[in-house]
């Protein structure tokens, strides 16, 4: 789904099986932010065939965590050439509680290759340029990536429509997640991209949308 020029989204909205949101950044440097579910990714290429888009074009995956619902598509893309991106935090949580995390969940983790860390700050991709923010909580590693052309975030799981991450997962914290989420209030947002549900149009809606999480959910993480 074409949001704006060279901007896409791909939600995941089947209430009985978890997966999760993915966007698509066209342009010099064609990149997917969050592969969602291994299983799942042919039916993400497909829709993003539908928009007339060619996936063997996609030179980049940004992961914005490593919970295996952002996660484990990316080993069907790291043997084609495609470089993978994420936090330093969020690889050395892998290292550390990835594997004990994976199989709580009935999962195994994945073996992917990182080929460079995110980090506070640009990120220039060809002629755009996004800028990202680390942003744990949810996940030590957890980042967010605003583009400031398009007044577009995409905050992965920080913060939802009327929503925020889980903090009971390893590696969570609730005190975190509501300075990450304080921070995240403070751009000019007219996109509020979240990893999982409805997208919010509108900086009016994004704006009541961070005020109501800071009325009804703070109190409680």
């Amino acid at each position: 789904m074409k949001l704006k020029d060279n901007l896409f989204y791909y939600p995941w909205m089947n209430m009985m099986e978890n997966n999760c949101n993915s966007y698509y950044l066209g342009g010099d440097i064609p990149t997917l932010i969050d592969t969602g579910h291994k299983h799942r990714v042919n039916d993400l290429l497909s829709q993003i065939k539908s928009d007339g888009i060619d996936p063997k074009g996609i030179k980049l995956i940004i992961t914005t965590h490593a919970h295996p619902d952002h996660f484990e598509g990316n080993q069907l893309f790291d043997q084609n050439g495609v470089m993978i991106a994420m936090h330093k935090q969020e690889e050395m949580f892998i290292s550390e509680m990835g594997e004990s995390f994976s199989r709580m969940l009935g999962m195994k983790m994945p073996d992917i290759k990182i080929d460079f860390y995110l980090k506070e700050g640009n990120l220039k991709l060809g002629k755009d340029e996004l800028q990202i923010y680390h942003t744990p909580g949810h996940s030590p590693g957890s980042i967010s990536l605003y583009w400031p052309e398009k007044k577009a975030l995409i905050t992965g799981d920080v913060v939802f429509n009327q929503g925020v991450g889980r903090t009971d997962f390893p590696g969570c914290s609730g005190k975190l997640l509501k300075e990450s989420i304080e921070r995240l209030s403070r751009l000019d947002v007219e996109y509020l991209l979240p990893g999982h549900g409805d997208i919010i149009s509108g900086r009016d809606e994004v704006r009541s949308n961070f005020d109501s999480i800071k009325r009804s959910i703070f109190p409680y993480i």
